[in-house]
């Protein structure tokens, strides 16, 4: 009973990580995110990284469940059964969203994580992107399991990491940190603000946030496969919503020292700032940069894990009898192919257009995503409704 007690706990842990580095890679362990969404907002900073995480584990606790329920466990076999008569038209689109995701997110995870990794050993840019790939590749190869592991094991060097910067930088400038609240609740934004600081704009933020979020939610579909019950999925989402949350709160609170100094508007990597005008600089400037490459590598892992997970099943359905080698041989393909596509985005300068992409993706994801989830949903309630007036 122990054991499988014990066994439970893993691999909800293993799944509420997986979520952890598919949300916080390079831009959150440089302080960008964090900044861009939360800080820039105003006082509401300090709560609404709560809202965003509850936000997102809702939705992730509601697709991953019906993943589970219906046995679909790639985000394409979801998509056609989740939408129903409107597979043809909503699964296509997620598609569509989907996979210019995958091209852009591990994308940019290799271009922040070779230029990081460039800077911090003098290696070549080019054959630190190379190394990135091959490490993703590797671990990708090797499926859902293993993605699982290495995932649990990032997120404990990542969160490690950020704790090393955050706690000492935060004891050290508390005092810096309340005067950047008062000044914040007195209406005075950070550096580089056009925000007017109401909690209405600071909430939107927060959702905007979540729902950008979200559109990865098609990779945490195979996680279900293994998974007993839906209660071992909530407690999963659960171990989520707190571990991304309190990472999230303490980030907050450490950038907050740096909310109104001048030089923040110079650096595009806020944390470096942050060890730079703080405690420890020569020990804690190279973690950061080692967390940046850790970040980076997580979040390509998980995308092209999804995208080979969903590409393997559609070859593999439309054929009697699949052997082990051959299942092998699709995955390594499939793996190189989309390894290959980030990295030759990665090297001919397409980065700029695909962060502009980001802010398209969130607003396609409330189409595809959050708005057929809350309708769901809500006809769910009314059937069960139904249901229970009828026997009564």
């Amino acid at each position: 009973m122990k054991m499988k007690t014990r066994n439970t706990h893993s691999l909800a842990l293993g799944i509420a990580f997986v979520g952890f580095t598919t949300q916080f890679g390079g831009g959150f362990a440089s302080g960008a995110q964090i900044y861009q969404y939360f800080i820039n907002f105003g006082i509401g900073a300090l709560i609404m990284p709560i809202v965003a995480q509850a936000l997102l584990s809702l939705f992730y606790y509601y697709g991953m469940k019906y993943a589970h329920r219906h046995h679909t466990y790639d985000y394409r076999s979801f998509s056609d059964s989740f939408y129903g008569r409107f597979r043809k038209l909503f699964s296509n689109l997620y598609e569509i969203e989907y996979f210019v995701m995958v091209c852009m997110a591990p994308a940019v995870a290799f271009a922040t994580g070779g230029a990081t990794l460039n800077a911090l050993t003098g290696i070549p840019y080019i054959i630190c992107t190379l190394m990135i790939g091959a490490f993703i590749f590797a671990i990708t190869l090797f499926g859902t399991d293993l993605v699982r592991k290495c995932s649990s094991a990032l997120s404990i060097l990542i969160i490690v990491g950020l704790l090393a910067v955050l706690i000492p930088n935060i004891v050290v400038q508390r005092g810096v940190i309340m005067d950047s609240i008062q000044k914040m609740a007195a209406g005075t934004m950070a550096v580089g603000s056009q925000s007017d600081g109401s909690l209405g704009e600071s909430f939107r933020m927060a959702c905007i946030y979540g729902v950008f979020q979200l559109t990865a939610i098609g990779l945490m579909y195979q996680h279900t496969r293994n998974v007993k019950d839906e209660k071992e999925i909530k407690k999963s989402m659960i171990y989520m919503f707190i571990i991304d949350a309190a990472v999230m709160e303490l980030a907050v609170l450490g950038l907050l020292a740096i909310a109104h100094l001048p030089q923040l508007s110079d650096y595009s990597v806020p944390m470096l700032l942050l060890v730079q005008t703080g405690v420890g600089a020569s020990v804690l400037t190279p973690i950061i940069s080692i967390l940046i490459v850790l970040g980076a590598v997580s979040t390509g892992v998980n995308m092209i894990a999804g995208i080979v997970e969903r590409s393997v099943h559609q070859i593999e359905k439309k054929q009697t009898q699949i052997s082990q080698g051959k299942h092998r041989r699709y995955t390594t393909i499939t793996a190189l192919a989309f390894t290959f596509l980030a990295f030759g985005i990665a090297q001919f300068g397409l980065i700029p257009l695909v962060k502009t992409g980001y802010s398209y993706i969130g607003y396609a994801t409330i189409v595809v995503i959050v708005l057929p989830f809350i309708i769901h949903y809500l006809l769910d309630k009314v059937k069960k409704g139904v249901l229970i007036t009828q026997e009564v």
